[in-house]
């Protein structure tokens, strides 16, 4: 697949073959002051992050899509669908799915998955995956959360999410943007997300970022649109839920957010790729026509 001109730093590694790689903090009161102090350590460089692992979080309940995990894709459960894209990212050590609804368990367990029960009390898949990682009793230095809305997800994105926090030991996180279409420019689900030049994020948006005094979208504008996937340095995750809500996250909703507020690093790769998450019950059949052109059954 194509791939979009990497930085010095960011381009592919040696043993991925001829594979190519699809592309202030807040302190609120002495808990979050101590959470950020601490998490200072994870800002510097420091041993290789070698061992990886995938969490799938997913839930049962959706104000837009109750039951979503389980809908049938083309005769499979579209986590089943997901978890087996997830398991050809060959980075990962381990893949597992993490829920806290027996009804998801029970099916993941059927097709053969992993899963983590978590508790219900986990207010976003980042919390979910925290409470995963904790409950598996192993040692990951890298952390995947690949949504379970994704029944396309590319594994080389996968793969290059863990390269590119293998390659910027300053940074806490990472994750993959890919080109915006303009009829894409004014939906609030799809978030936009802005970049300096060295591939760090700026900042995500529901709304158009940039934003020009025209008002108007710019056709020669590269704007990028960001991918629900995130990668976490392991010990960063572990502090992530201490660390309060930031006034930018909650008025974008956008986990993302929380992490830039409090000044940590953020990586992000470039990928060619069109986003094929699964948000409403009429986005199946669209996914299915495209798997049914794409030979994926």
């Amino acid at each position: 697949m194509p791939i979009c001109p990497p930085s010095s730093e960011s381009s592919p590694a040696p043993g991925l073959g001829g594979r190519a790689l699809i592309f202030h903090g807040l302190a609120l009161g002495a808990a979050a002051a101590a959470a950020a102090a601490a998490a200072y350590l994870y800002r510097r460089p420091g041993r290789f992050r070698g061992r990886a692992v995938g969490i799938i979080p997913a839930r049962f309940a959706s104000s837009r899509f109750e039951g979503k995990p389980l809908a049938p894709i083309l005769g499979k459960p579209m986590i089943q669908r997901t978890w087996e894209r997830v398991k050809l990212a060959s980075s990962l050590d381990h893949v597992v799915v993490a829920t806290d609804d027996e009804r998801i368990a029970e099916c993941c367990r059927g097709f053969g998955a992993d899963v983590i029960m978590t508790s219900e009390s986990c207010r976003n898949g980042s919390e979910r995956c925290c409470e995963a990682l904790q409950k598996l009793n192993k040692h990951y230095d890298i952390v995947v959360n690949i949504q379970g809305d994704e029944p396309l997800i590319e594994p080389e994105i996968i793969d290059g999410v863990v390269m590119a926090l293998q390659r910027a030991p300053d940074a806490v996180f990472s994750t993959a943007v890919t080109a915006l279409k303009p009829e894409d420019a004014s939906d609030t689900n799809r978030v936009k997300c802005v970049l300096d030049n060295q591939g760090y994020a700026i900042y995500f948006s529901r709304g158009l970022i940039p934003f020009n005094k025209s008002g108007k979208v710019n056709p020669q504008f590269p704007y990028l649109l960001h991918l629900g996937i995130a990668g976490f340095d392991s010990k960063f995750l572990k502090i992530y839920p201490e660390l309060p809500p930031t006034p930018l996250q909650l008025e974008e909703d956008l986990e993302q957010l929380k992490v830039l507020e409090n000044g940590y690093r953020m990586k992000v790769i470039k990928v060619d790729h069109d986003a094929h998450g699964v948000d409403a019950p009429e986005d199946v059949e669209k996914i299915e026509a495209l798997m049914r052109a794409r030979n994926i059954l």
